[in-house]
Parts: structure tokens; sequence; C-alpha cells
């Protein structure tokens, strides 16, 4: 019987016994690396049925060298770095893992949220400097009288929204293809997508990478803003033109942004966001607890598993287009 062979291209954890037990239980063998290029891929997975992958690029020629391949399988919700075309074209699945991690993601953004609402940042400077009158840190106002933007309305929306609600913010979101009633059940009104920057004290983005989304946030959104308010990513990071970013925060247009993601990741050292006091910036890390990183390696695993045992994955982005194929 021939090997069943699933190979991880890259991945950032300390370990892989998740994965291990779950491919192994499904009759595969698993074999981490740390690929940087497409050469290395295929040197190491040109005769593998299942991939597991972080951020290496998942391109036609890649597919192309691995005529055994039959599912791909991401470690993440977003799956921008695999193409899902050329995949399905071949009559490989591509699956994600996309409701892990929302009460991690809904919680980092309250903590960037609340850091400026509450002007934390700028308070422990101001204290560390020598300072203690409060009276140099106004205005800060409550959040009963603070508005909250989203622009996008997916699973990590809906878990942020009731925490927000309850902190006392007021909630509207951008989101096409959600309705009125739907948005009403988390307690947000639904808006057009300039009413977004003109009416919100604080924008935060929850879309996808795709061509539509791409530089969605540019120079006319961020000038639409108030002075007073701030942008918040944790979505993906060329979902902003950063370059517009850069000019808005140096020219006052708005009062900061707080970023979870970056145009380029890890964010260039002579990248002026760094420079920024009103800019805070973490190491895309909104997806991660402990829990939240065992249950992404084992359920990635877990769409692989399910391909070798003669089914399909639990979470395919491209079922419908691979039996349309065969038809």
């Amino acid at each position: 019987m021939a090997e069943l062979k699933v190979v991880i291209t890259d991945y950032q954890y300390e370990t892989t016994a998740n994965e291990e037990r779950v491919i192994s239980a499904a009759g595969g063998t698993l074999y981490p690396h740390q690929c940087k290029s497409e050469d290395e891929i295929i040197a190491v997975a040109h005769d593998a049925v299942g991939l597991l992958v972080q951020y290496r690029q998942i391109t036609p020629r890649v597919l192309d060298a691995l005529p055994q391949l039959r599912v791909i399988s991401r470690y993440a919700v977003g799956v921008d770095n695999i193409d899902i075309a050329a995949a399905s074209e071949r009559g490989i699945y591509v699956a994600n893992v996309p409701d892990y991690c929302q009460n991690e993601v809904s919680d980092h953004v309250i903590a960037l949220l609340m850091a400026f609402s509450r002007k934390i940042i700028a308070a422990n400077r101001f204290v560390k400097a020598g300072n203690w009158d409060y009276k140099q840190l106004k205005p800060i106002h409550s959040t009963s009288s603070s508005m909250i933007g989203f622009v996008g309305f997916g699973k990590i929306t809906k878990n942020l929204a009731p925490k927000l609600k309850a902190i006392g913010f007021d909630l509207i979101a951008y989101a096409p293809r959600t309705d009125q009633d739907t948005m009403a059940q988390y307690g947000v009104k639904k808006v057009e997508f300039n009413e977004i920057f003109l009416h919100s004290d604080f924008v935060s983005l929850h879309v996808p990478l795709n061509e539509q989304t791409r530089g969605l946030i540019g120079a006319s959104q961020l000038a639409a803003m108030k002075p007073s308010a701030y942008l918040i990513n944790i979505a993906r990071g060329p979902v902003i033109d950063e370059t517009a970013l850069i000019d808005a925060l140096r020219e006052g247009e708005i009062a900061g942004a707080a970023l979870d993601v970056t145009e380029k990741e890890p964010v260039n050292h002579d990248n002026p966001l760094l420079k920024m006091d009103n800019v805070i910036i973490t190491p895309h890390i909104a997806w991660y607890s402990e829990e939240a990183q065992a249950e992404l390696q084992t359920r990635a695993a877990q769409n692989v598993a399910s391909v070798l045992k003669g089914g399909t994955p639990a979470h395919c982005l491209n079922l419908k287009a691979i039996e349309s194929n065969g038809d």
C-alpha cells in the first residue's frame, strides 16, 4: 500500500504533536518542514497527498509539481496565499479553520479600543515621564457617547458586537450581504460604506483579503474620518493603503491607529508607524491563546485526515467548484 504522505510546508509552533496524532490515526505519515521557497516545497512534497500550510504561497507551479496532491489545509481563516482556482481545476480540496479564535480576536479588539478610549498608553507614558495631573490627558469621553463602525460582519464581528454593546458603545456596520434584521439581533445598525467613516469614533476592520478588499481603506476614507477617530485593523494588512495611513496620521486627519497586521510582516524596522506615539502595533497576535493554537493545529490536520479516509474536509472552500469540474 502506498504511503499517505502529508507535508507541513511551514509552521510557527513549538511542536506538531497534535497534527501527528490526527494524521497517524487516519493512516497517514506526517513530515514537518520549514520551506522557504516554491522549490523547497516541491522537493519535499512531490509525492504528498496532503499539505498543511501556514504562510508559504501555493501557486500553480507548485500544484503542477505535486501530482498526487488531494488536499491543502491552511492554519488560518484566510487562504489568500493559496491559488484556490488553480487547485479546483486540478481537483484538489482547499480547506481552512473558519471559526476558531473568535473570543481571542474579539477580546484583542476590545483591548486595543479601550487602550485608546481610556488613553492607557498615553497615561502610562505621561506618568513615567514624571507627570500626574490628569487634566493634561483631556479629553476622555464616556463609552456611551462613542460609536464604533465595523467594516464587515462575519463571525468575529458577531462575537464582538454584544461585548461592546454591553460596555456601552453604539454600533454601526457596513456589510452589503448582511441584512438589517440580522445586524439588529446583535445591537448593530446597518449603514452605507461612507457613513462608517463619517460617524464612527472607532473604525474596526473585519474583512478577508481579496481583490475587492485590497486597499479598501485609502486616502479618501481616512480623510472622511473624524480627526478624533481611531482605526483598528485585525483583519489583513493590505486592506489598508499603508502609505495613505501614514500620511493621514502625520497630517492629523485621524487621532491614531491600532494594528495587529501590517502590509508587510514582520513590519520593516524603518516603517514610520513604529515611531508614532499614536500608533499601537501588535505582532499578528490577536488570534493567539494556548487553547486557540491547539484547536487550530488539530482542526487543520482533521481537514487533511478526512480526505485520507476517503471523505471531504469539514471546511472545504472549493467543493462546489471541484464537483462542477467533474460534471
